[in-house]
């Protein structure tokens, strides 16, 4: 359960400065696309769960409450961390916190949690490009709303920092927190959870809006365990030139989609399906 979302239409091209709760809500009537439902419509994931996913808002999980509160305290902004003394959520007690600061529409963490995450946000400011990124002049998450032209299709985004314009490139980064921030497990990320559409949904914004001539998607990483190491990466000009291809996909299925009314699954025609190859090598390999 959750705080009730304050209604807010959007129907003009800008930025906005919106509580995170109202830009996932989808502020534009008619509805826009985001880095995520990107992500959520083209495959492997298909037009009908992305509207499912749309229409029907997850809950907020354990792993997405701390990420949460990780930005809050980096970022300096949020609704409110509810820390909860408690070793876990297995108690009444707990879960009824819990509940609680989520109707609120706060973040709950557990003590043990809260340490990490201000250990964590330390760590950050030691880091040489990372404690620069986010304290850069600006302002903290920057709701982005334009409209694609080529479609049609009204698209947003929600920056972690959109700085001042200025006459040197403009750096646009965002913090994840992860398992690993190693280079190898990052470029593992960057395809997994589609980084680099988002990097280019960001690129897109600024440009539309007419915030920047020239302009960098970044990504700080951060681990979640001790020393919680940082590294910031730049995905290079390939996966960004994905990330413009995959927009670009989305955006025409969306439009394709909205125009009809039709949100198909996976396929609505019979598919003739193979078995893996691993698994006809395995069987033709086997001596009968």
């Amino acid at each position: 359960m959750t705080a009730a979302t304050t209604t807010v239409e959007i129907t003009k091209p800008g930025v906005y400065d919106l509580p995170a709760d109202i830009y996932h809500a989808d502020p534009v009537p008619s509805g826009s696309l985001s880095a995520s439902g990107a992500r959520r419509i083209l495959p492997p994931s298909c037009p009908a769960l992305f509207k499912y996913w749309r229409d029907n808002p997850p809950a907020p999980t354990d792993e997405f409450d701390f990420g949460h509160a990780a930005h809050e305290l980096v970022l300096g902004r949020g609704p409110g961390i509810v820390v909860v003394d408690a070793n876990d959520w297995r108690t009444n007690a707990a879960k009824d916190a819990r509940a609680a600061a989520h109707a609120e529409g706060k973040t709950p963490l557990l003590k043990h949690q809260h340490k990490i995450v201000e250990e964590m946000a330390a760590a950050l400011r030691q880091h040489p490009w990372a404690s620069k990124l986010l304290t850069a002049r600006g302002a903290a998450e920057q709701t982005l709303i334009w409209q694609d032209k080529p479609t049609g299709v009204w698209r947003r985004a929600l920056v972690d920092v959109l700085p001042e314009r200025g006459s040197d490139r403009m750096l646009l980064p965002d913090y994840k927190t992860a398992k690993s921030a190693a280079p190898e497990a990052i470029r593992r990320a960057i395809a997994d959870y589609g980084y680099h559409i988002q990097g280019d949904t960001y690129l897109a914004a600024v440009r539309a809006l007419g915030l920047a001539d020239d302009a960098v998607f970044l990504l700080i990483f951060q681990e979640k365990t001790p020393p919680y190491l940082v590294t910031v990466a730049q995905p290079d000009h390939v996966a960004m030139r994905i990330g413009r291809d995959l927009n670009r996909e989305a955006l025409e299925l969306y439009a394709q989609c909205a125009a009809d009314d039709h949100w198909p699954g996976y396929s609505e025609e019979v598919e003739l399906i193979p078995l893996p190859t691993w698994y006809e090598r395995q069987h033709d390999k086997e001596p009968w």
